[in-house]
């Protein structure tokens, strides 16, 4: 998705980064070691819907943001990276090489699913190294699987109403 830098586009941005931080904190279902949230499902929104550029900064401040104002301060960096890893999965996968979108189609599927994929072994990864061994962050794993899933359904959902009210055509017209 190629667009010129402009006030529309950093508006975006700062939304995405609003709307990741707000779907992170507000329903949060505790797990080892964190907490289950539906933020993953606006990152793959933005992936789909703002490009790269937007989504790469709005993942790893909303995120980090949230971990941060929730009290899980020694998650900050580790979630920055892990987050601009997702968006950098979901969205060189997502699009094909002349840049268009589909979002029923097998490149979207496996870019939701790669990118959660990532989450889980990132966040698992980082657990282990935080709390001292393997063990302690693979406790976390079930949860994070189980976010994933439930990340990847509510991106799907979303994005099909997304869809049907034309909202790309919208965002691209900016």
């Amino acid at each position: 998705m190629k667009r010129k830098h402009n006030t529309f586009s950093l508006c975006c941005g700062a939304l995405l980064t609003a709307l990741v931080c707000i779907m992170t904190m507000v329903i949060q279902i505790p797990i080892p070691l964190g907490y289950a949230h539906l933020g993953d499902a606006a990152i793959l929104l933005g992936a789909a819907y703002f490009g790269r550029r937007e989504a790469v900064w709005a993942s790893g401040l909303g995120s980090s943001l949230a971990d941060f104002l929730t009290g899980f301060t020694q998650w900050v960096i580790p979630t920055f990276l892990i987050k601009v890893i997702i968006v950098l999965i979901a969205g060189h996968l997502m699009f094909d090489k002349n840049g268009s979108f589909r979002l029923f189609h097998w490149r979207t599927f496996l870019a939701a699913i790669l990118s959660m994929a990532w989450m889980v072994i990132g966040y698992t990864a980082v657990g282990s190294i935080l709390y001292g061994s393997f063990a302690a962050g693979l406790a976390s794993s079930p949860g994070l699987i189980t976010e994933g899933v439930v990340n990847i359904a509510v991106y799907f959902a979303a994005a099909a109403v997304l869809e049907k009210a034309h909202i790309r055509q919208l965002i691209q017209a900016g």
